[in-house]
């Protein structure tokens, strides 16, 4: 992770798929809405074939669904599979918890300071997608340390499965300032060694209670 670079991509260099994702991920599409063709070929300048083919790549990933006849909607996902989905993510972020202290470094700490600070300064003047991808920034920064690219592809996959995640997570503003906290704890834990802490941070982290 240290010395990593980050490259923005534009609109134009992003293919469909990614451009319908992060809209449904940042709630511009709820959950159970409608997605008409004609209508994302417009907002997105791409033509029929490429809008039909990021849909039927997102209905793979169940991030959308596709009804015979009817078309496609955003998947409305019930209680239960959000539950399996975090209990999935649970057994797999805490159990990279003892991998990620020992590996971690000084730097590497700063650094996941660093986005927890960028995370908690977006509180107050950032949008919801900003706030949603500095999350995913640090979450994506503790998962690396582990040093396995294989299980950071199955995060994001599982991730994408409760798509409109600001929308299901941060039910209030109070929440979004506990994420914030949380974030900074988890750095701490870290920092201090403490695999228990951090664990059980990670748990409350990701069920949002």
């Amino acid at each position: 992770m240290t010395g990593s670079l980050t490259i923005t991509e534009t609109d134009e260099e992003r293919d469909a798929t990614q451009l319908i994702l992060q809209d449904i991920q940042s709630g511009v599409y709820a959950p159970g809405t409608w997605l008409k063709q004609i209508d994302l070929e417009t907002r997105y300048g791409r033509g029929r074939n490429e809008i039909r083919r990021a849909l039927d790549r997102l209905a793979l990933k169940r991030v959308v669904e596709h009804v015979p006849n009817r078309g496609y909607h955003v998947y409305l996902s019930d209680g239960k599979q959000w539950d399996d989905i975090a209990e999935i993510r649970i057994m797999l972020e805490t159990g990279i918890a003892g991998k990620v202290i020992a590996r971690a470094t000084s730097m590497d700490v700063s650094v996941l300071r660093e986005l927890a600070d960028r995370f908690q300064g977006l509180l107050h003047s950032g949008t919801v997608l900003e706030l949603y991808e500095a999350n995913l920034a640090f979450h994506r920064a503790y998962v690396d340390l582990a040093g396995n690219a294989e299980l950071h592809s199955v995060i994001a996959e599982l991730r994408q499965r409760t798509s409109s995640a600001p929308v299901s997570q941060w039910h209030t503003r109070s929440r979004i300032e506990v994420s914030a906290a949380e974030h900074h704890q988890m750095v701490n834990a870290i920092e201090q060694k403490d695999e228990l802490w951090l664990k059980t941070l990670i748990e409350q982290h990701i069920r949002q209670k």
